[in-house]
């Protein structure tokens, strides 16, 4: 049996699970029943070797994640969209009404797409382009680009870190926060080969290395060390490099990140840190109900029963 890497998301109320190309999404609802969804994808990399390439197996896996993560959000938003979900369920089965599925198809994946790109675009101008812009006014005083880099990243990780605080003020976020930390203990335990119980994964811990905002971190340093290396007549041509290699920033720190979840190295280990770090901010201990529902969504993709008895005989495959 091949080892399995588990990974996952917080939604509203509820964690997504993901193994190969199947995902779950488990949702507490409204009246205390947890909700799950099974989708079966097929990936891009499933369907070419290019998709496969490292650097660009990174950039693909960016991409699916985030058209994943926006479905699954949607779908447990759609649970508290409403003070009356009654009324609003009834209105949305009106509106599908009018449309074929066709229609009803397209029309809701031109939203997912429209929502894709937003997000795409917003991060890439608060978390690049911003900095970078404030990074030339900046470099008017200091002639020194490996320097101005260093000052660019820094502005770029104060935001990043800013715009976190921010946000882990909402109510909302706070409880999506604590469903992360549901998400992080219940693959630590699964990967730990201890039974999957509320009271067995609420003694792992709530960080885990392969954290989508360890991403995000490594994601801000590679970019210190790329951006050195821009040499540009004019600020205009500079921020425009800086936005092609975007993507060659997130795949190097997509490898990265495999690396440090598939070793257990000193080295590892260590380079790993600062993600985990950070991961004090968007993590927060999850109560066993939580818990449950980060469970329920892992049973759905896997039988954890089986892949741990396999594990504990040495039957697992790397």
């Amino acid at each position: 049996m091949k080892r399995v890497r588990i990974g996952g998301q917080a939604v509203m109320e509820g964690v997504m699970m993901k193994n190969g190309d199947r995902y779950a999404v488990a949702v507490r609802k409204p009246d205390k029943d947890i909700e799950v969804k099974v989708v079966d994808y097929v990936s891009m990399a499933s369907r070419s070797v290019f998709f496969r390439v490292p650097i660009i197996r990174g950039v693909v896996n960016f991409v699916e994640s985030l058209v994943i993560g926006v479905k699954t959000l949607t779908y447990s938003a759609s649970f508290y969209d409403d003070e009356e979900p009654e009324k609003a369920e009834k209105e949305k089965k009106e509106k599908k009404k009018e449309r074929t599925p066709d229609q009803q198809k397209r029309a809701d994946d031109a939203a997912m797409i429209g929502t894709v790109l937003f997000s795409l675009v917003f991060a890439i101008a608060l978390f690049m382009m911003l900095p970078a812009f404030i990074g030339e006014l900046i470099d008017k005083v200091i002639d020194n680009r490996i320097i101005m880099s260093a000052i660019e990243g820094v502005i770029r990780l104060g935001i990043f870190l800013g715009y976190v605080a921010l946000i882990s003020l909402m109510k909302d976020i706070q409880r999506v926060f604590m469903y992360h930390g549901a998400e992080h203990k219940t693959i630590n335990c699964f990967e730990a080969g201890v039974p999957l119980t509320p009271e067995n994964v609420k003694k792992y811990s709530r960080y885990h290395k392969r954290c989508g905002t360890s991403f995000l971190f490594i994601v801000m340093i590679i970019s210190i060390i790329v951006f050195m290396f821009i040499s540009a007549d004019t600020a205009w041509l500079r921020l425009v490099i800086r936005l092609l290699l975007v993507p060659v920033i997130a795949g190097i720190s997509y490898e990265f990140i495999m690396f440090a979840g598939k070793s257990d190295s000193k080295l590892a280990n260590a380079l790993s840190v600062p993600g985990m770090w950070v991961q004090r901010l968007t993590t927060r201990e999850p109560d066993l109900d939580m818990i449950a529902v980060a469970i329920k969504s892992v049973e759905a993709v896997i039988d954890w029963e089986a892949y741990q008895d396999a594990m504990h005989k040495g039957e697992i495959e790397d």
